[in-house]
This record gives C-alpha cells, structure tokens and sequence, in this order.
C-alpha cells in the first residue's frame, strides 16, 4: 500500500517538472483514505498522507477535529465531600488536534506564524463564552482542557513526524485512536520556506460511524426519550427473565 502511494507521488512530481505546472503549484497532497468508517470492532487506524513539493522545504500537517462546545467544571472540596464548583465554557473547540513536521517547526518558523496559523496546542485560540474572564483563569482552564485531551489522546502534544523524500515526497502517518470523534475533519497541509507559508492546501478526512453501531448511535442521539424508555424496559424484562429462571433452579 505504502509503495503504491510512494509511486503515485512521485508520478506527481514528475508530472509537475514535466508540464512545467511546478512553478505554479508548489504543492500537492492527498490521502490513502478519505473515509474512515468506525465499526463496533474499531481500534484506531492509521492514515496515510502523501504529496510532493516543487522542491526543497519545509512541511507542517495540521489535522483538527470537528468543532464542539465544551464545559470545564472545577471540583472544590466542601466538608468531606468534593463537589462541582465554577464552570467554565467555550465554544468551537476543536475535538481532535495533530501536528506533524519534517523537523522541529520553532528552528524555521517564528512565534508570529506559529500563532498566526495555530501550529501547536499552545497556539490554540480557545473561545471562552464569558468574555469578562480573567486572562489567568483562561490559561488555567486551557491547560486543563489540553491536559485532559491529550490523556485521552485527541490532543498530541509532541509533533508527529513528516518524512521527506529526495527534498521533493513526503509522507505521513496519521493516527486515529479508537474514541476519536466522528465528524468532517479538516487537514491542512503548509510549505514553508525562509520562514513563511509559501503554499497551503486542505484536504478533506470524514470519519463516521456504520453498522449496527451507527444505527444504535443516531437512535440513542435523536431519539433519546424514546432510548431511554426503551432501555428501561429491557432492563426490567431481562431482571424479570433472570428471576424466573433462578426461582425455576
């Protein structure tokens, strides 16, 4: 599989350098898979992304999750008991967050590019619906929600890693864990040369639930009253099965 792609690009490349299209498209990308289709036996998958440059640089892939509304409570201790306290909550808050580059990206980028094109978790522009916030309780309440992301591995906290080919292929595995969110994601691939974006494109990643698992999925979510009574009566069948079949015994 890795081969076939590896071939493809250099197609690619070739082609560019050929037609002369090289000069006015620095940059080409794509990947092995535009679906991910998530099963109830689902682990995780790797994806592959591959293009070609018009030559040598540097490349930044950038993969954000679907946009989502998140609250952030914190617990304080109230007698012997731990409780919620204050909550905090933002909103477009990307569910998945990667980065991947050919090198470490602060040896040819500035901070200004960096914040400018939110490359890196601490570059994250995080929206927080109560503007009247303090700016140190928004640095506390962004470590948080980083830190719990990256536990649960929808946020990657060191860069993953883009291999590059001949100064003119390159390539990367993305990694999907098996609670990532479903959704359309977005990945942006960067060039960069003498410390700037030269060229950019986003490809298109839609991960989605099939099977009898997205059925049970969209059921429990648009129907939830429905769900619920349902689930009810399952339970109250299967206890009354259980004792029947104990009371026989």
């Amino acid at each position: 599989m890795s081969v076939r792609v590896i071939l493809v690009a250099l197609a690619i490349a070739v082609g560019l350098t050929r037609t002369g299209v090289a000069q006015s498209v620095p940059l080409v990308a794509d990947l092995s898979n535009h679906l991910v289709a998530i099963t109830t036996g689902f682990t995780g998958t790797d994806v592959l992304l591959f293009g070609a440059t018009d030559g040598p640089g540097d490349v930044v892939i950038v993969v954000r999750g679907p946009a989502t509304d998140v609250v952030l409570r914190r617990k304080d201790r109230f007698g012997p008991i731990w409780a919620n306290a204050e909550a905090v909550a933002m909103r477009d808050v990307p569910s998945f967050y990667n980065v991947a580059s050919n090198r470490d990206i602060a040896e040819f980028t500035s901070e200004r590019i960096r914040d400018l094109y939110e490359i890196g978790l601490e570059n994250l522009k995080l929206k927080f619906v109560d503007s009247q916030l303090s700016e140190e309780t928004r640095q506390a309440y962004g470590d948080a929600l980083i830190r719990l992301n990256s536990e649960r591995e929808l946020y990657n906290p060191e860069n993953g890693k883009v291999s590059l080919l001949a100064n003119r292929l390159f390539r990367a595995e993305l990694h999907f864990p098996a609670n990532v969110p479903t959704g359309a994601y977005e990945v942006g691939i960067y060039l960069f040369r003498n410390g700037d974006v030269v060229s950019g494109e986003f490809v298109p990643l839609i991960i989605s639930k099939t099977g009898v698992g997205a059925e049970v999925y969209d059921f429990a979510h648009n129907l939830a009253p429905l769900y619920g009574l349902l689930a009810i009566v399952i339970a109250v069948l299967a206890g009354w099965a259980a004792e029947a079949v104990f009371r026989r015994t």
